[in-house]
């Protein structure tokens, strides 16, 4: 899977979403079926949510791609508050 197309489905999925997914690393010669992505995911939906909470939405807006496409997700959730927050330091 093209990481565009994750970030259309956690944006689809996830009110007021906006996603970043890039392809950090890939194994096995750089084939893209045991690809290592990588996603931040800024939502106020993830306002008083746990981190826990928070990533578990994600896994379920990527749906039967996680078991099937992609291999492994590393995954940043943020409000927009922590993620302007984060990115003025």
């Amino acid at each position: 899977m093209e990481p565009a197309e994750l970030e259309e489905l956690i944006e689809t999925e996830i009110e007021d979403a906006e996603a970043t997914v890039t392809l950090p690393r890939v194994h096995h010669d750089q084939q893209t079926d045991d690809a290592h992505y990588a996603a931040v995911v800024v939502s106020p939906v993830f306002e008083g949510e746990s981190l826990v909470n928070q990533h578990q939405m994600v896994y379920d807006a990527l749906g039967e791609h996680m078991t099937q496409s992609i291999h492994a997700m590393e995954i940043e959730t943020y409000t927009p508050a922590e993620y302007a927050e984060k990115h003025d330091e």
